[in-house]
């Protein structure tokens, strides 16, 4: 007996389950967030001249980006939880 939440696989196929675009788009604003981060944070080390404002606002694309990721975990969480449960009551159905 597995304790594993079934799911459809996998393995080569492309089908994406609730909440992957979403965490797939958070990876990607939170880069973008990390990237802007450094750039922000450099000159400050290099003795530079600071970025404008608009830079530091978009430093807080980090945390946008991981709630972005963080709700799509959460969805997928959800999901395996709805589809566990209904395999469950299909095989008590059963027996």
């Amino acid at each position: 007996m597995s304790n594993e939440t079934p799911h459809g696989g996998t393995g080569g196929t492309s089908e994406t389950a609730p909440g992957d675009r979403l965490v797939r788009i958070g990876v990607i604003v939170f880069a973008v967030g990390a990237v802007a981060t450094l750039a922000t944070v450099a000159p400050l080390f290099l003795g530079a001249d600071p970025l404008p404002s608009v830079a530091y606002f978009v430093c807080m694309l980090m945390g946008v980006g991981f709630a972005l990721a963080a709700a799509g975990m959460l969805r997928s969480i959800a999901a395996q939880r709805r589809e566990a449960a209904r395999v469950a009551r299909v095989a008590q159905n059963k027996s």
